[in-house]
């Protein structure tokens, strides 16, 4: 058997010289710096771009990644239902004063005219009225 020669090269670097040719940083498991990391992140304006275009592919009703679940935690946040309880209960106030400047205006006019007028009709036609403007 003939024998074979090889011949080995070994390179040594000092500190200096390593940390400038040898790449130590973890590139291939996924980690990421944070300027990668802030790049990637969406911003307000991104993100409702984003639903504009998938608008009509999100599912309308579902307990998670719908239309259904949007409007359930947006209203949570914004305490939909405590602004819509406020609204309701303002609707009904301006609808008792409606009825009460009603009533003064037919006793008005029931001084000024001396007719009876029927405030029951009156009142039944105006918030029929109310009902159509809502």
């Amino acid at each position: 058997m003939a024998e074979r020669k090889v011949d080995l090269k070994k390179n040594v670097f000092s500190k200096s010289q390593y940390i400038k040719t040898i790449d130590t940083q973890f590139s291939e498991l996924g980690v990421t710096t944070l300027q990668e990391d802030l790049a990637s992140q969406v911003d307000v304006n991104q993100f409702f771009q984003l639903y504009n275009d998938l608008f009509y592919e999100i599912p309308a009703n579902g307990a998670t990644n719908s239309h259904e679940y949007l409007v359930k935690t947006s209203g949570e946040y914004i305490n939909f239902d405590l602004i819509q309880e406020e609204i309701e209960a303002l609707r009904e106030e301006i609808s008792g004063l409606r009825e009460e400047n009603l009533e003064l205006q037919v006793e008005v006019t029931k001084f000024q005219t001396g007719e009876d007028i029927d405030v029951g009709s009156l009142i039944k036609q105006a918030e029929e009225q109310i009902q159509t403007n809502e």
